[in-house]
């Protein structure tokens, strides 16, 4: 499933937030957003996803242009993971995973087998299985998390959308997480923070200030001293660690950098 944005405007409350915005997807691609907060991502996850509509521009997934689908032909080809959960009400673990097959059913159509055949092997892929009658609510933020997840896979849609994934998560379930979503063998496009996560993990990055594009390319081409100072506006280490083969960011904080630079005078 490929994903193509083009030339894309956002504006709110006049206001311009996203301005003249272009990115691809390539199928099968862990493609990653970063930026300071306030730099549009959210609001550029939400054009794709169709929950904001752009003031101009084009968004396609395979070349069909995704606000002229029905809302059931987006879901089935298209799920997202949102930065906050957006259940009020209580349900099962299960219950919620199930929710994934609506895309695939006609109104008030019940379970099936093979839905619900679907569903346990959404959990299992992400280790939830034995958490089926659970409440949703008594859950840890990483284990709604996987929760989520689960019911993204179940919806079987072939590209897949994360809101800041990591958030708010201990350190392990961070990495529980973005180790699940990068073995699902989808195409997956997800705004990050964690420079460092987005290092590890990422195929691709596009890197978001002012609601504009500023740099895009791979990990070892994107992050680099000059583009983190210019956009985040702290300065770097960026090295290699021997151990994965992939780059490591070293934050400094003012008082260290002064120092830094005095040394190096």
């Amino acid at each position: 499933m490929n994903l193509h944005v083009e030339n894309i405007s956002v504006e709110l409350e006049k206001k311009t937030i996203l301005r003249d915005v272009s990115l691809k997807v390539r199928s099968g691609e862990f493609v990653g957003l970063i930026g300071p907060n306030g730099s549009g991502k959210s609001t550029l996850l939400k054009s794709i996803y169709r929950a904001l509509k752009p003031r101009c521009g084009f968004i396609s997934l395979d070349g069909a242009d995704v606000y002229e689908l029905s809302a059931r032909q987006s879901a089935q080809r298209m799920a997202v993971v949102r930065q906050e959960s957006s259940i009020e009400f209580d349900f099962t673990v299960m219950e919620i995973v199930m929710m994934g097959r609506s895309p695939h059913k006609k109104l008030f159509q019940s379970d099936t087998a093979a839905d619900s055949r679907i569903g346990e092997e959404a959990l299992e892929r992400v280790g939830m299985q034995e958490y089926a009658s659970r409440s949703f609510f008594s859950l840890s933020g990483g284990e709604k998390k996987r929760v989520l997840i689960a019911r993204a896979l179940a919806q079987q849609a072939e590209f897949l959308v994360l809101d800041e994934p990591t958030n708010h998560l201990d350190v392990r379930y961070q990495l529980q997480v973005m180790n699940l979503v990068k073995t699902l063998g989808i195409t997956v496009f997800s705004s990050l923070h964690d420079l460092n996560m987005a290092a590890m993990y990422c195929d691709r990055l596009y890197v978001l200030s002012g609601g504009e594009l500023v740099a895009s390319g791979t990990p070892e081409e994107v992050l680099e001293p000059g583009v983190i100072r210019d956009v985040f506006g702290v300065e770097t280490e960026v090295v290699t660690h021997p151990g994965t083969g992939k780059k490591h960011v070293y934050f400094f904080s003012e008082a260290v950098s002064s120092q830094r630079q005095k040394v190096k005078a």
